[in-house]
């Protein structure tokens, strides 16, 4: 064993890895990256209704209940994979540090920042929280995930992990509990708040856009949809849900939610014998000349607030409230 392995293996003693999924748990472990206790969170709470306290039987029901509606997902299933997962902090007292495995994206900071607020509510107290966060990576245009790091970088990227403050700590829980709330106006606010979360005002900015545009009626992720099929020879529906992934920037949607996404647009779409068009409505929405709020209307929530019942100014950056 090297030098820096049997470093690494040192830290990780009595260590809580709270990672953003099963490929990266498994990863880690196949790699002998770290010891300890994993604790895999295997939810998306960037979509849907959320309480602030998601430990409890009525976020657990709440949960459930959305994600058997729109996604499919039994109860059992969601007990075994995300509840049962919950168990892994009750006793905190167990570690002498915890690390945050989380990516660049809305997806995994909105994950995030539950887990810190559950930390908190468990009292975490003296206990030392540091965070291994991927995204840029010197010399490389794309950003980058943490199951798309080489093995050398997974390890550096763990060598260099951030410990976080309480003020970093309180600053998620309280982003957190923003979201859970009626007033996502209140999150414009926190944009510009130093931290050590390098992605954070970033992923705040992409939440609040994704609010309808007071103009059209969609939101940016469905507008640059629109514009990749209008600039781009798309053959099909297919073709666009690998170009939806690759391009969403700051939204780490994966299949599940991005199918949802690419159902909403049809009406904006004609599928031709060789590619994807947009059809007269998409074109009238890309060119901001008809608004669609009342074709896209949904009871569909973000935390504690409804899609629709905010419109994002482009020109001013707010949400305003219907």
């Amino acid at each position: 064993m090297s030098e820096d392995n049997k470093s690494i293996t040192i830290l990780g003693k009595n260590t809580l890895h709270i990672t953003n999924g099963d490929s990266l748990t498994n990863r880690m472990k196949e790699l002998d990256l770290a010891t300890g206790e994993f604790m895999t969170w295997r939810e998306m709470l960037c979509e849907g209704p959320t309480k602030i306290e998601v430990e409890t039987e009525d976020a657990i029901k709440t949960r459930e209940a959305f994600l058997k509606k729109y996604y499919r997902i039994g109860s059992s299933d969601y007990e075994e994979k995300f509840v049962s997962q919950l168990k892994k902090v009750d006793h905190l007292t167990n570690y002498s540090e915890i690390i945050l495995w989380f990516e660049y994206d809305l997806f995994c900071h909105i994950n995030m920042i539950a887990a810190i607020s559950l930390l908190l509510r468990k009292g975490i107290k003296d206990i030392p929280v540091y965070l291994v966060c991927s995204g840029r990576i010197e010399h490389e245009k794309k950003l980058f995930g943490l199951c798309e790091l080489s093995e050398k970088q997974l390890k550096e990227h763990y060598k260099n992990k951030v410990l976080l403050t309480i003020d970093d700590l309180e600053f998620a829980s309280h982003i957190w509990t923003l979201y859970c709330e009626s007033k996502p106006q209140k999150m414009a606010g926190q944009i510009k708040r130093d931290s050590s979360f390098e992605y954070m005002s970033i992923c705040l900015r992409a939440h609040l856009q994704r609010f309808p545009n007071m103009l059209t009626g969609l939101n940016i992720l469905e507008h640059n949809i629109l514009e990749m099929v209008d600039n781009y020879h798309i053959k099909n529906i297919k073709q666009l849900m690998g170009y939806a992934l690759e391009y969403q920037g700051y939204y780490g949607y994966g299949d599940m939610q991005m199918k949802r996404v690419l159902a909403r647009l049809f009406q904006f779409l004609d599928q031709t014998k060789d590619r994807l068009l947009l059809s007269e409505r998409g074109k009238l929405a890309l060119q901001h000349k008809k608004n669609f709020y009342n074709t896209q209307i949904l009871d569909w929530y973000y935390g504690g607030v409804k899609k629709y019942d905010y419109l994002y100014n482009n020109e001013t950056h707010t949400l305003l409230k219907l």
